[in-house]
């Protein structure tokens, strides 16, 4: 019987990507794999949890084993709160290209890497329609 693998997904306004859909279409073509897409709440828990919702069930028709979580609106606080060696192994960040994005501009990656101490692959997804506030590159 293959494992299972977790994979723990961090994004917020690139959940819905083309560019990550790839890559965890690409990622469950290595195995068996769960994922759980984590969505900061920067742009507040109500309008994350409809973002994070429409991604997920693009994610389910996909074809892909894909749970969500809203959480902190801190994205390192928030993969403090939810990351858990026994129930994750690996861990995908998406982000919006490096020119605006808030989450590159403080090494989210990498802190992520540090922080679980397991293998993070980073996501570029380009930017969709005009962000709806001056505040655009607080959300990923």
């Amino acid at each position: 019987m293959a494992v299972t693998f977790s994979v723990l997904v961090v994004a917020n306004r690139t959940a819905d990507s083309p560019e990550l859909l790839d890559a965890l279409r690409a990622r469950a073509e290595r195995g068996p794999v769960r994922f759980t897409l984590l969505a900061p709440a920067s742009t507040g828990r109500e309008a994350t949890a409809r973002q994070l919702e429409s991604a997920l069930e693009l994610m389910r028709d996909a074809g892909l084993d894909v749970s969500g979580r809203v959480g902190h609106r801190d994205p390192t606080s928030a993969v403090t709160d939810t990351w858990d060696p026994g129930e994750f192994d690996e861990v995908i960040v998406s982000t919006l290209p490096e020119q605006t994005s808030k989450w590159l501009s403080i090494n989210l990656p990498q802190r992520v890497a540090k922080l679980t101490d397991a293998m993070v692959t980073h996501v570029v997804a380009s930017e969709k329609a005009t962000p709806t506030s001056s505040d655009s590159q607080t959300n990923e």
